[in-house]
């Protein structure tokens, strides 16, 4: 019976010591989550700032000078960059991103290989056929994004030149209303005739054309530059955002389920010790009232008898 017992109290002070590493990580994840979609509305409204500027140089200029160092060739070689996550406790996020690389690359006929962003994605990826090349650390604050996109935009720029790869596709999760997060794929090089019909049809937001300054095509050069940069910028910003939305949520089932345990565990803890001592009471009063001494101490305690 003590074994028992000491066995249900070792369980139940594991399951509170769990219990407490998971509202932390509850509570990291929900500070965390702030941070991310700030940074994801902001650069939204940056995002939009850099396609109007794209849009006034396309339309000046009549024929744009976009980079293209590298041949172009209809289905040359692919890199695919996968944001991911470093960290586990995130539920199916990493599950849902490698199917749908999967699914996606299997569609493009060309050469691939994939560069990860995360180790856990990183470990999904290499259970399938795909060709994994490069590996990035996840950066863990907003500050730490300029970073890796800067070491990507170098690599990629590097791999281009010397005609290694024609087209990159971008993957990540993005919050989601409703689901939390799904996976997207965005298309971020070549800048080819459809990237430019894609960007001429956005409407100026106001009556008055814009002016470029300072000559089109140093002034392409740059948004072009700041159209990457803040591309894949936003992409890990929405996926750390994703990532920690994810954690959270799977926090708060992991908190429940632990809560359902203890109470469990509590009760049966109860239930033994409250038999056990009822067994230890009921062999004492047994031991005791088999003695002669004993029941005459028991007669004496029940008090006069009547005459």
């Amino acid at each position: 019976m003590s074994q028992t017992i000491a066995s249900l109290s070792r369980k139940i002070g594991t399951a509170g010591d769990l219990q407490s590493v998971v509202r932390t990580m509850k509570a990291v994840a929900a500070s965390s989550i702030g941070q991310f979609e700030s940074a994801v509305l902001a650069l939204d409204d940056y995002h939009r700032a850099v396609q109007l500027g794209l849009v006034a140089c396309l339309r000046e200029m009549a024929s744009p000078l976009v980079p293209a160092p590298a041949p172009r060739r209809e289905n040359g070689p692919i890199a695919a960059v996968v944001f991911g996550s470093d960290l586990g406790l995130v539920g199916q996020f990493n599950d849902v991103m490698a199917s749908f690389v999967v699914t996606t690359l299997a569609d493009l006929p060309a050469q691939k290989t994939v560069w990860t962003v995360g180790e856990r994605i990183r470990s999904r990826l290499r259970q399938t056929d795909l060709g994994l090349d490069k590996s990035f650390m996840l950066p863990g604050s907003i500050g730490a994004i300029t970073a890796l996109v800067g070491q990507i935009l170098v690599a990629l720029e590097t791999l281009r030149e010397q005609g290694a790869i024609n087209q990159v596709y971008v993957f990540h999760n993005s919050p989601h209303a409703g689901a939390i997060y799904r996976p997207v794929c965005q298309r971020l090089l070549p800048l080819d005739q459809v990237w430019r019909r894609q960007l001429t049809a956005m409407a100026w937001p106001t009556q008055n054309l814009p002016e470029v300054m300072g000559g089109g095509a140093a002034s392409l050069r740059a948004f072009v530059r700041e159209y990457l940069f803040v591309s894949l910028f936003r992409a890990c910003a929405e996926s750390l955002a994703s990532e920690n939305a994810s954690r959270l949520v799977a926090m708060q089932r992991a908190e429940k389920n632990i809560d359902e345990l203890l109470e469990a565990l509590r009760r049966s803890f109860h239930r033994l010790r409250q038999s056990g001592i009822d067994e230890e009471l009921f062999d004492l009063v047994s031991g005791f009232e088999v003695q002669p001494r004993g029941r005459n101490i028991l007669n004496n305690c029940s008090g006069p008898t009547e005459k």
